[in-house]
Formats: C-alpha cells, structure tokens, sequence
C-alpha cells in the first residue's frame, strides 16, 4: 500500500569529508554560484537581516531541516556537503572568503535545506530570513540579482550531483516514474538504483527484506524508508508540506500554478498584493513537461517547460507569494465573504478573491487494456526520465497538437523510430508550421493518419498496440512505449461546492459569456463576483503558454477593482 511503513536507514552518517569536489570548481559557471560581495554590498545586505555567531562544529542548517535563511559571511569557515539517505557524503564548496553567502532558491519559501553547512572555523555572519531575503531583492536590485542568479544555479548544482532522495526499484515501474517526476517538478535532488542490478540497491535489500508491493522503496535524506509511498507521503518525509496561518486573510488565492496561475502571482504580488498558489504536484501545469517550447516570444532558442516553470517559481517567491506544493483543492466554499479555499487534509485557507488556473487534466482514451498498462508503457507527458527509458526502441505517440508534436520531436532525438498516429488527413490543421515542417524533416517519425486506438495487450508490460486505420482496415503494431496527447478535460470538479457557471464541457464561463451577466463584468471574472477564471480551464481561452500569461497579467488589475470595492479605496496595489 503506499505510504505504508517509515523506517530508518542509517540515520545521519559523519564519515570522513574529502576536500572540495574539484568537478565544482571546474563548472563553467562557477563565479556566478558563488560570487563574493564587494564590502558596499555587504553594507547593503546587513541592512535586511541580524549579526549571529556559531563556534566550529555547529551547523547553520542541514539537509532535511528547515534552514533558517541566508547567511553571508564576515569571518569563518563553512563547508557544504551534499548527503543522501544511505550516508554518501561529498564537499560541494567551502565558504572562506567575507562577503560569499550561503543557501540555494528554496531559502525564499522557507523550505529545508538539500544539504549540509557546518562549520570549520567560527563564524560570524549576517542572517538574513526568507522574508527579509525578499524585501532585500526587491529593494537592492543589482545585489538581489547576482544573489539571486547564485542561488538558482546552486539548487541545479546539487540536482546534478544527485544528492538527497535516494529511489530504489525497477527503472521502469510506474510508480518509480511518479515520484522521479514529482521530483524533478520540484526541484528536489535525487538519485535512482536499479533494484535489480546496482550492488547497493541489492545489499539495500537484503536488509530491508521489501515485499513485491514495497516498491519503489524511497530513502529520505534524514535516513527515513518509505515504501511504495504517494506523492504526498513523499512530500511529508522532505518537509515540503507548506504551513499556512488559519487566521490570516490573502488578498487573493490562485488555485494551480501553471503559467496563468504563476504569472498572476507574480505580477499581484509585485504590486503588493498577499498571495497564496496552491498545486497538487509541481510548477508549470501541462507546460511543464513540454520538452521544448519554441514560439514563446523571448526565447528565440527555445526553453524547456521545466526551466520556464522554474523561474516564474522562484520570480513569485521573490516578490513574496506564499506557494503550496503539493497542496490538492478540494473545494471551494464562497456562501460568505472571505471565500474559503479548502485542501484535501482539511486545511482553509482565506482569500478576498479567488483565480480559478486549475487548468486541465489528461484526457485518456477509451482503449481496451488502458488501465492495466497506465503504470508500465502508458505516458501523458514526455521528459528526459521517460526518453531514457523508450533509447533506441521504437514509441508509438498519439495525438496531432502542438505537445504531440514537441513530444514527438524530442523522442526522435532518443528512440530509435517515432510512430505518430493522427485522426485527421494531416498535422497542418492541428499544429504549428514550424512544427510540422520539423516532423516532415525527421527521418526516424514516420505519420500515421486517419488511425484510431482500438485495443492494448502485453504481459507485465505493454508489448502490442491494436488499432484501425483508413478504410476500416485492422493494424497491430509493436511496442513497449506508448505516449497519448489526445488533448485535456477542465480540472473543475473542485467547483461543484460553489456553483460557478461551467459551459458543457466543463469549462468555467467569464464576462459576457456568463448567463445574465452584468454590464460591463469583468472579462474574466466566472459567475461569482471576485472569482476568477484564467489560462486553459477558462472556456473560451487560447490554448497557448502566451496566452495564458497574458491573462495571469491581465485579471490582477480586475483583482484591484474588486479589492477597492470592498475597501472604499481607489489605491492599486494597496496589500
């Protein structure tokens, strides 16, 4: 059963530490992770945060605590280790110089430490607190820059070295697939042992003595054993479940922290707004596991719906939203003002106005055997963790969108062929030009139209595809690997304590288009004054990424009407 059992394994390990990694040193951006501040900015700093001493031995933090915020350092030493659940240990830096600081982008939400920061010579250094980090930032901007940018790049440091959670179980076990993802959304170090065939994993074992049922077995950096856990039990070992004050009142909740509902935390908090983002799994929405994201305007490159995800994540933080992830809706409660937002463990929380950026959930087809295979050859959504697992076999992906199509662009890179099954005649009217015309070119995707999923069959994992194609005629094909992108129903079950308007498909209706609306109602407000609907779960709405943060941007100047209404002021941006 998941989640069924906690144990301890190890325990915190104090083994003998070698130097600094020198692999770290070597990085290409080295400098940026760990500048040193001139002493006017130390000035600068000191103003935000409290003079504090440790004597050698003590610990600033360590991995799996909460760690109480940044601290910059004006004499001392403080060494970094980057420790797993099974006691591995390695030096990631070594602080020696006055004016480097401490701690990764997690110290903006108070949230634990990833690693280990003790000291080797007494310290003296200036605590500075998530909030005051915040205020520090936004006030000094070319310091809140370089400390920023150090930050960020040290959490993907420590991701790269695979520090933290430690997974146990077959590479390809569904439940394996879920927590890596969960994961890797978060931003959570981790490191995957092949239950079978990695020598630790199998002296792992033999202690643990796991049932069938067991896996994947988890090991959390404090040492702690999970078996075959859920994402919530994960997030509970690691310490990421949020807190939030019962008795404090937010100017606004956004429910899903995909594109629409970051950019909305972003701009509402910048403009002093109090915020709280609720999630049930990670940044980003269906955006985030887009391998590659080409036409949204500023990245001529392109950019991973990971990294976009990431950094609207931590922008938000920056300007003080309060973000909960994992945190599922469970419903919403608007019979008396404040609205009342409540989570699946019972938690409210209070909000002045509500957006609805829920977004929307993977529509499954109606196949024979879907089920069965959902947790062994069945995937909604293609990143690096599932192209390593289809390398050089061949994948079978359905769907003519746009995600279909950057799927099927990236598994091309990866698998040795791409089937792309397509219910149209051509791609040309379901997807972008740039995008058809890179499938066309792609010698390993071949285009399959007028094809229709009809049935899946296999062992302990998926093995054949049935289908039909043009003029009725029975195919089988023959494949481990099945991606579906067949498009997304409304996330919007949560609603249905609170009687918002819905169209029939399940889309939230806003402005004009809602029932006897008023004249001139805001364009994106749903049925109930104060409640908003933004991004794909909107009815109506452009299913782009732009899109959606345009619409994030836009309803926070519709959220200041609303607010000054209830408090007789005219003042954007008062919080």
């Amino acid at each position: 059963m998941a989640g069924r059992a906690r144990e301890r394994e190890g325990g915190m390990v104090d083994n003998p530490v070698p130097e600094d990694d020198p692999g770290v040193r070597e990085h290409p951006r080295y400098a940026q992770m760990f500048p040193v501040l001139t002493e006017e900015d130390i000035q600068r700093v000191r103003r935000f945060g409290r003079l504090s001493h440790f004597a050698t031995g003590e610990y600033l933090y360590r991995a799996g605590s909460l760690c109480p915020g940044m601290f910059l350092l004006l004499s001392g030493k403080v060494r970094i280790v980057g420790r797993d659940g099974l006691g591995h240990e390695r030096v990631l830096h070594t602080y020696t110089q006055r004016g480097e600081f401490t701690s990764d982008v997690t110290q903006l939400s108070n949230k634990p430490a990833v690693v280990d920061a003790r000291v080797i010579d007494d310290v003296e250094a200036v605590l500075v607190r998530p909030d005051e980090l915040s205020a520090m930032m936004i006030s000094e901007a070319d310091v809140g820059e370089t400390i920023m940018r150090a930050l960020i790049l040290r959490r993907m440091l420590v991701i790269e070295r695979g520090h933290g959670v430690v997974l146990v179980g077959a590479p390809d076990n569904g439940r394996l697939l879920a927590l890596q993802n969960f994961l890797r959304r978060n931003g959570f170090p981790n490191t995957t042992l092949d239950a079978a065939m990695d020598p630790e994993a199998v002296a792992l074992l033999e202690r643990l003595t796991p049932l069938p049922d067991d896996f994947p077995l988890v090991v959390c950096p404090d040492g702690t054993v999970l078996r075959n856990p859920d994402e919530g039990h994960l997030a509970s070992c690691l310490g990421l479940i949020p807190e939030f004050d019962p008795t404090h009142v937010y100017d606004v909740a956004v429910v899903g922290a995909g594109p629409a509902g970051l950019a909305t935390a972003v701009y509402a908090a910048s403009e002093g707004l109090s915020v709280a983002v609720l999630d049930c799994r990670g940044p980003g929405g269906q955006a985030g596991t887009s391998a590659r994201i080409e036409n949204y305007l500023g990245f001529p490159t392109g950019i991973t719906g990971q990294s976009l995800a990431s950094r609207a994540f931590a922008q938000a933080q920056k300007f003080g939203a309060h973000i909960g992830i994992p945190c599922e809706v469970r419903a919403l409660y608007c019979d008396r003002r404040p609205l009342f937002v409540e989570l699946a463990d019972g938690r409210r929380i209070a909000a002045r106005t509500v957006v609805i950026a829920s977004g929307a959930e993977y529509r499954r087809p109606d196949v024979t055997g879907l089920e069965r295979f959902e947790s062994s050859g069945i995937y909604y959504w293609a990143t690096p963790i599932e192209a390593r697992l289809c390398r050089k076999e061949p994948v079978l992906l359905v769907g003519g969108g746009n995600s279909a199509g950057q799927a099927a662009v990236f598994l091309a890179a990866h698998a040795e062929h791409v089937h792309l099954f397509i219910r149209g005649t051509s791609l040309e009217h379901s997807m972008s030009r740039y995008l058809t015309e890179r499938i066309a070119v792609l010698p390993n995707v071949t285009v399959h139209t007028r094809v229709d999923l009809r049935a899946l069959e296999g062992g302990a994992r998926l093995e054949r595809v049935y289908y039909r194609g043009a003029g009725g005629v029975e195919g089988c094909m023959t494949t481990h690997h099945l991606f579906v992108f067949i498009g997304a129903a409304p996330n919007t079950a949560w609603l249905a304590t609170c009687g918002v308007v819905r169209d029939e498909k399940g889309f939230v209706l806003t402005g004009a288009d809602v029932p006897d609306a008023a004249p001139h109602v805001p364009s994106l407000q749903t049925s109930l004054e104060g409640v908003f609907a933004i991004g794909d779960v909107r009815s109506g709405s452009i299913k782009r990424v732009a899109s959606a943060v345009g619409e994030g941007a836009a309803v926070v100047a519709q959220i200041h009407a609303v607010l000054a209404g209830m408090r007789g002021t005219c003042q954007p941006g008062a919080g």
